[in-house]
């Protein structure tokens, strides 16, 4: 097995097993793992052909950064129609990542920038280390976002903010990003990865249906009116609930053999 998923990565693009949860790391740390399109491809790749014994996956980086963006080798004079067909590839392969089967994780560090931060905003939980700063700097370049940013971002912080950065080139740190809701947790420097593993090894214990209605469920029912939100609600609970999985964890819990609620 793990030789099928290292398999699945390339050598900017490097898969790694820790146990249930796989790891996940841009390696190109000389360009600051910049993103080109064969980057792309191979985390669309990757989300898409997990082994099924792969029950959380974590994203990471190699060197001081998490990533600086697109690779502006790649901005090549596109025509409208090829432009619009490379901004739905990214648009594909984030929506692999944020929709796929198993709970992502993103472990950030210094730049989390443009294209960087449209991938760590398609990961379900964010840990950044102090050293993460977050900007989109397509506003000063005559560009506009193309990987998502403009409908996950403003989810998290508002229209308000996210035109602030683009209209202004603001710089969020990692502390400013956790108060906005960038991300869910900082941590000292160096201690990312270990801290998005041990919380995907976490998520890696859950039942794979609650899993799958905390991805694919959750948020279309936080989206939906609300007579839509609770009928939704109500169906995916009778599905969970009527699980093998979920009988086996609630008998568990009746007899006194599920473990204890944990900080």
């Amino acid at each position: 097995m793990a030789q099928e998923l290292s398999a699945l990565g390339t050598d900017a693009v490097r898969v790694a097993r820790r146990e249930a949860v796989a790891v996940v790391r841009l390696s190109r740390p000389a360009k600051r793992n910049a993103l080109d399109d064969g980057m792309i491809l191979a985390l669309e790749r990757i989300a898409r052909n997990l082994p099924d014994d792969v029950r959380a996956l974590v994203l990471a980086a190699e060197g001081e950064h998490f990533c600086a963006g697109l690779d502006l080798a790649e901005l090549t004079q596109r025509d409208a129609p090829a432009g619009m067909l490379h901004s739905r590839m990214w648009h594909r392969a984030f929506h692999e990542i944020e929709f796929g089967r198993v709970p992502v994780v993103a472990a950030l560090k210094g730049a989390v920038i443009g294209g960087g931060l449209e991938l760590a905003l398609a990961a379900h939980l964010r840990v950044a280390e102090t050293s993460a700063f977050y900007a989109l700097p397509e506003g000063q370049r005559g560009i506009f976002v193309g990987g998502g940013a403009s409908v996950r971002l403003p989810r998290l912080i508002g229209v308000s903010r996210m035109r602030d950065m683009m209209l202004t080139g603001r710089v969020h740190d990692a502390e400013s990003g956790e108060r906005l809701g960038i991300s869910h947790y900082v941590v000292p420097p160096g201690e990312g990865l270990e801290r998005a593993v041990a919380l995907a090894a976490r998520a890696a214990e859950n039942a794979p249906l609650t899993n799958y209605a905390l991805i694919h469920a959750l948020p279309r029912i936080a989206e939906a009116d609300p007579a839509t939100g609770y009928l939704a609600e109500a169906l995916m609970t009778a599905v969970a609930q009527s699980d093998a999985e979920a009988k086996r964890r609630l008998a568990d819990f009746l007899e006194g053999r599920a473990k204890k609620v944990r900080e």
